[in-house]
């Protein structure tokens, strides 16, 4: 996904999600306190899938936002292998459509 790709992805991304902007320091934090980031990796396989493998597999579909943030609220496998991504349903849907918005674009930094 070359820049250009990447920027308009972000942009339909967030327009779907009603959000104003991402904000990358946000969905890591988030990413951090939910556990996410020992198991998953920006740009290597972990235990799960990296989050840029996650975005690929996601590229041009237009409901993307809305299956990633249902997959990490309720969790599971077989998508990307079979260990099982525990569920995390005590996240609010804005945080778990902040967290998908964040994989979805690469889960930039910043």
């Amino acid at each position: 996904m070359d820049v250009k790709q990447l920027a308009l992805a972000t942009v339909v991304l967030l327009a779907s999600a009603g959000a104003q902007a991402l904000d990358a320091a946000a969905a890591k934090a988030l990413a951090g306190q939910s556990a996410c980031l020992g198991c998953h990796a920006v740009d290597k396989k972990l235990v799960g899938p990296s989050y840029k493998t996650v975005a690929a597999q996601h590229q041009g579909q237009a409901d993307a936002l809305d299956k990633v943030a249902a997959r990490i609220k309720s969790g599971g496998s077989g998508l990307y292998g079979a260990v099982p991504m525990p569920a995390q349903p005590q996240l609010k849907d804005n945080e778990l459509k902040l967290l998908a918005a964040w994989i979805l674009t690469g889960a930039p930094d910043q």
